[in-house]
């Protein structure tokens, strides 16, 4: 008699499956953390905000480190934070092409496993 390779109980898909749910579940609540959480740095005045997923929601620039007046200045960041938004979804899209065919859809930017989702 063949012993299986398994064990007594064989291979058990069903709990495997579940396993998979669970360990998705988790990368879903840590990503959902990560979004709702910011960091900020700076260099020569310029400040940037961004979430723990890494989207940029804010650009400020400190008084007298560029020149122009305050209104202009946050228009300007807000136009880089639009420029970036934009880079990045082109980005990801160029991603998810390349990827998609070898992960059959699966943890790619956006995928059923969990990857980022901007």
């Amino acid at each position: 008699m063949t012993q299986n390779p398994f064990g007594e109980g064989g291979f058990d898909l069903g709990a495997m499956l579940e396993q998979a749910q669970q360990m998705q579940q988790q990368l879903l609540d840590a990503q959902a953390q990560l979004g709702s959480r910011t960091v900020t740095g700076s260099s020569g005045g310029v400040t940037v905000t961004l979430t723990g997923t890494g989207e940029l929601t804010n650009v400020e620039f400190a008084p007298g480190s560029v020149p122009g007046d305050e209104d202009s200045l946050t228009d300007l960041g807000d136009l880089v934070v639009a420029a970036f938004r934009d880079a990045k979804g082109k980005a990801d899209a160029m991603a998810s092409d390349t990827l998609g065919p070898l992960t059959g859809g699966l943890g790619g930017p956006g995928g059923a496993l969990g990857g980022p989702v901007v």
